[in-house]
């Protein structure tokens, strides 16, 4: 891809970039600004849910 010409539209410096967006400062800023950190969340084990009732023929012992 050729770099397109065209303004910044978060400083409006004159910038080549392959898209249009933030330049490359700008991004390196909002990275720097923006940075979250990774978490391990902690979460119940998955139970299935009885949604039906075991008839009298799937109860009766032999």
């Amino acid at each position: 891809m050729e770099p397109l010409s065209f303004v910044c539209p978060r400083c409006a410096a004159a910038v080549e970039e392959r898209s249009y967006g933030p330049c490359t400062s700008c991004r390196a800023d909002l990275r720097a600004k923006f940075a979250g950190e990774g978490r391990v969340v902690a979460i119940a084990e998955y139970v299935p849910k009885m949604n039906v009732t075991p008839n009298a023929v799937a109860l009766k012992d032999d």
